[in-house]
C-alpha cells in the first residue's frame, strides 16, 4: 500500500539545510537546548586543556617519577591552553574571516609547537613542524570560514 509523502513544509517533516519552513527560518534543527551548548563551550576547552597538561607533563618527564612539579607543569599547561582556547573563541569571530584563520592557526600552531619542544628537539625543528601543523590548520580554517562567512565575517545561513 503507498502512501503519499508529506508536501515540502508540511507539519511534521523534518527541516534540512538550505530548506525554509513556514516560519521563515533555514538550516539544521536545534536537538541541544541552551543548557547544552552553555555546557559545550565551557566543557570543551576545560576537557581539552586538561588533555592537554596531561600530555604535556607526560611529554616533559620522559617516562621518569610523577612528581610534584610534574604535576604542576601539567595543571599550568593545562590552564593557559584553555584560557587561550577561550580567549581565541572569544576573540576571532569578531574578526574578518582572514584573520578570523590566522588567529585560529597561530593558536594550532604555538599548542603543538610548545608540545613538540617538550621532547628535547632543537627549537628549528619544534619551529619547523609547528609551521607544518600551522599551514594545514589555515587551509582547513581558511576554506571553512571562506565558504560560511561573508567578507565582514558575518555567517552566511
Amino acid at each position: 500500500m503507498a502512501h503519499a509523502a508529506p508536501a515540502s513544509g508540511a507539519p511534521g517533516t523534518p527541516r534540512t539545510t538550505g530548506t525554509a519552513d513556514p516560519a521563515g527560518t533555514a538550516g539544521t534543527p536545534d536537538i541541544f537546548g541552551a543548557q547544552a551548548h552553555t555546557a559545550a563551550r565551557w566543557g570543551l576547552p576545560v576537557a581539552g586543556g586538561l588533555l592537554y597538561g596531561f600530555w604535556a607533563a607526560a611529554i616533559n618527564r620522559s617516562g621518569g617519577p610523577i612528581t610534584g612539579w610534574n604535576i604542576l607543569f601539567g595543571f599550568v599547561c593545562a590552564i593557559v591552553f584553555a584560557a587561550m582556547w577561550i580567549g581565541v573563541r572569544m576573540l576571532a569571530p569578531l574578526m574578518k574571516r582572514e584573520v578570523h584563520a590566522l588567529l585560529w592557526t597561530a593558536f594550532a600552531g604555538i599548542a603543538f609547537g610548545f608540545l613538540y619542544s617538550q621532547t628535547g628537539t632543537t627549537v628549528l625543528r619544534s619551529t619547523m613542524m609547528a609551521l607544518g601543523v600551522a599551514a594545514g590548520v589555515f587551509a582547513v580554517t581558511f576554506y571553512r570560514y571562506y565558504t560560511h562567512e561573508d567578507a565582514e565575517g558575518h555567517r552566511v545561513s
